[in-house]
């Protein structure tokens, strides 16, 4: 797959069932992949990394390459976050300490724009790509992880020193090889940016209403009420993106709805994050799309609404 090219260095800054997951697959791959992690550093670093996979079956990674610091990780070629978006302009230092000269930065992240804050805490050198995860996963307890269906990542250029589109297809075409050598879907999208739109026509009615509903996709498909108000708030979403100017496929809406229903019971990850009293993504997910449609002249109400309602739980959850 590789061929001869000299195996890439691989960070996980963020070691959470993202970060957690992708890392085990890279490893097991035979990778040579560090680990980042906070709170969760000794647990991992005496007992490894588990992850409980539908599709793949039980996985342990033991003995894990885990740091509780980045100025103690070798220099990495490809570094991956992630960490939640509201930590965003705190990752900085964790990513220059870690990243080698010309390190490729691969953001996991949800939401619109969340490139662009950390960008511009990063020196030009280091190159900012996007990714995005198709796949039902959430940590379990203390590097315990379930991964219960999906996987896919979709990895886009957003920045940095690519002399030129044919220059950042390169390094976009080596980060989808990575997850391909470990058995993972992935493909390169030409625009970053309309693909972010896209994957928000998922994540703005479940993750919302999970958490506003206190409900997982199967109760929330399986109620007309809350069925209509999904297909309403993935309208809305299209509407947004084609009002910036960004292409939604026909029918992808109703593709997404289909896909759900027949995925299994699923918990978004802001619902996990509320269940832990964690501060909710809504800045990322509906704050900086909401703006950005309200630039391009769209209101989008029902959103607004969501938005507002989520805000209001948020701050009195933490």
């Amino acid at each position: 797959m590789m061929g001869t090219i000299a195996r890439p260095t691989i960070g996980i800054i963020g070691t959470g069932a993202i970060g957690g997951f992708y890392g085990v697959m890279l490893a097991r791959a035979g990778f040579d992949v560090h680990f980042l992690l906070r709170s969760e550093f000794s647990a991992v670093a005496e007992h490894g990394l588990q992850v409980d996979s539908a599709p793949f079956g039980a996985m342990t990674l033991n003995p894990v390459q885990a740091y509780s610091n980045a100025a103690d990780m070798p220099p990495c070629d490809w570094l991956l976050v992630g960490a939640k978006t509201t930590s965003n302009a705190d990752l900085a230092p964790a990513i220059l300490a870690a990243a080698a000269p010309g390190a490729k930065v691969l953001l996991l992240q949800n939401g619109l724009d969340v490139e662009d804050s950390l960008r511009e805490l990063l020196p030009d050198s280091l190159h900012v790509l996007g990714g995005l995860c198709y796949i039902c996963v959430h940590r379990e307890g203390p590097g315990v992880i379930t991964h219960q269906a999906l996987g896919a990542v979709h990895v886009g250029y957003h920045s940095g020193s690519a002399a030129d589109e044919a220059a950042s297809k390169v390094i976009v075409e080596e980060g989808v090889s990575l997850f391909r050598a470990a058995g993972i879907d992935s493909q390169a999208m030409a625009n970053l940016h309309q693909a972010r739109w896209q994957k928000l026509v998922w994540n703005i009615p479940y993750n919302g209403l999970s958490v506003l509903l206190g409900a997982s996709t199967t109760p929330l498909m399986a109620n007309a009420d809350s069925r209509e108000l999904i297909k309403a708030l993935m309208a809305e979403v299209v509407q947004g993106a084609i009002a910036c100017g960004h292409d939604v496929p026909a029918g992808y809406a109703e593709h997404l709805f289909m896909v759900t229903e027949k995925m299994p019971d699923y918990w978004p990850s802001m619902y996990h994050d509320y269940l832990h009293k964690r501060p909710l993504e809504l800045d990322a997910i509906y704050g900086k799309p909401l703006a950005a449609a309200k630039a391009a002249g769209c209101e989008l109400p029902r959103i607004e609404a969501l938005y507002r309602s989520l805000s209001f739980i948020d701050r009195r959850n933490t």
